[in-house]
């Protein structure tokens, strides 16, 4: 019994202690960006450490009046929101018939979209701006990048919605059949209600990756429908990286996205816990 309550002992201080030392390892860059954005790009590249350096706000104010910030930011809201909403738009229906009216062929189709995740980006990059620029004319428009966005995380988005919805007893639709509810209401009163939670942390985790995309965004893109990534890639030069503004502009990038990930964060937790042994 005593050597039970020593190990016991052993583990509560062992284990939290490795739990922030890894929390602080993940942190370390985050916090290391925002304080190189307060440096001047002089600063930047010294060999001081932490503190020892005068803070400015040189590289905010140049990033809102000679960058524009406010016109990328506000593209990145566009494209990441309504790409995320198409993306359940069309992911909840058809997660809906592989769960609850599935087929011999339904793993197969759902191996087959994982399977597309799986594509390099750069094999089908020169094709995508070919035919985006010389034919179809949609070439650096919101309309495009919501698109691809909405195509390219679409298999997660699906697969999530599948995993929650299976967790729902059939026997709950199948009583909202013999009710004459449509499946329609059947998706709309029932299931989403349910399970509402999966939803939220797919819709969640779709935005996040929708406003991280920075390959297509970067490449799809010059002014008109140019996101943060966009802003985020013209802070080098020639000659160099400009480490403070480049600091200051990954900072208000990824600033508004942790803010969302901190207020949602109960609902994120409770769909990627939907359906676990309680």
């Amino acid at each position: 019994m005593a050597a039970v309550t020593e190990r016991s002992k052993f583990g509560n201080i062992v284990w939290p202690t490795v739990a922030w030392i890894v929390a602080i390892i993940f942190f370390f860059p985050i916090f290391w960006m925002v304080l190189t954005s307060f440096k001047t790009d002089a600063d930047a590249v010294k060999p001081e450490f932490l503190f020892r350096f005068t803070p400015t706000l040189e590289n905010y104010t140049n990033m809102t009046e000679n960058y524009d910030y406010w016109r990328f930011a506000i593209n990145s809201v566009i494209t990441s929101s309504f790409a995320t909403l198409f993306a359940l738009a069309v992911g909840v229906p058809c997660a809906y018939a592989m769960a609850f009216n599935p087929s011999r062929h339904t793993k197969d189709i759902l191996m087959w979209m994982l399977s597309t995740k799986m594509l390099p980006a750069a094999a089908v990059l020169y094709p995508m701006t070919f035919l985006t620029k010389n034919f179809l004319g949609i070439f650096d428009t919101h309309f495009l990048v919501i698109l691809v966005l909405c195509l390219i995380n679409l298999p997660i988005a699906i697969w999530m919605l599948f995993t929650y919805f299976k967790e729902i007893p059939k026997e709950i639709i199948e009583a909202s059949k013999m009710d004459g509810v449509t499946t329609w209401g059947e998706i709309k009163d029932i299931l989403v209600p349910l399970a509402w939670g999966g939803v939220a942390s797919t819709a969640l985790l779709t935005f996040i990756f929708c406003w991280n995309e920075a390959y297509w965004t970067v490449r799809l893109t010059t002014i008109d429908a140019a996101t943060l990534s966009k802003l985020i890639e013209g802070n080098r030069a020639p000659e160099g990286l400009f480490f403070g503004r480049l600091s200051a502009v990954s900072t208000a990038a990824v600033g508004p996205i942790i803010v969302l990930g901190w207020f949602c964060q109960k609902q994120l937790v409770q769909g990627l816990t939907f359906g676990a042994v309680k």
